[in-house]
């Protein structure tokens, strides 16, 4: 993540982030290959200022369609794996699958294991909060998708349709956590973005 904001720095390309490795699109029109490798070995992250901001999402558990079983599973009760998954603040490791979509860690240990469903759900309602392993992730539009649905926010994660490039809420290196609701309260806040807790440092 650190590598990834020094290259922003110093390079008018677009940088992306993922777990282990970082795509850097820079078109060989505008540089030699040579000059380009030599430009992005010399670039210095400044690992001691991490990247990253703070938001907050609000999650209502009880539109958790996967919720009692999951906690089933997990041998605890449904208010326990909602307080557990709401405890920890989540660091956004990539965003992919579909735009917007992050894939955040680490679940706490108790919440932690539990593999994909076996049959797919062919339409998650977008803002379905879902679990899966270590990670939790949010579908910011209506798609297909396997992971366990725990939970749902009201809020907006992304608008392709704002500005050049789209308006995106979460990128890598943010953190997230996530302040539980009900389902008036749900209701009320459809369409609202998340709250910026702590700018970037």
């Amino acid at each position: 993540m650190a590598w990834a904001t020094a290259a922003r720095n110093c390079l008018p390309h677009e940088v992306v982030p993922a777990y282990r490795t970082v795509a850097v699109f820079a078109p060989l029109t505008d540089w030699d290959y040579e000059g380009l490798a030599e430009k992005l070995a010399g670039i210095q992250p400044d690992t001691a200022k991490m990247p990253g901001r703070l938001l907050e999402i609000p999650c209502c558990y009880e539109l958790g369609p996967d919720l009692d079983e999951s906690a089933d599973s997990l041998k605890m009760p449904s208010q326990e794996l909602a307080r557990l998954h709401s405890s920890v603040h989540y660091q956004v490791f990539a965003i992919g699958f579909v735009p917007g979509f992050p894939y955040m860690g680490w679940l706490p240990e108790g919440v932690s294991g539990l593999d994909r469903l076996a049959s797919p759900r062919t339409r998650v309602p977008a803002g379905s909060i879902g679990i899966t392993g270590r990670q939790t992730g949010i579908y910011p539009t209506e798609v297909p998708g396997g992971w366990r649905l725990i939970g749902r926010t009201p809020c907006t994660l992304c608008d392709l349709t704002e500005g050049k490039t789209g308006w995106f809420a979460l990128r890598p290196g943010d953190r997230v956590r996530f302040r539980p609701i009900d389902a008036v309260t749900f209701d009320h806040m459809t369409g609202c973005r998340p709250t910026l807790l702590e700018p970037a440092p």
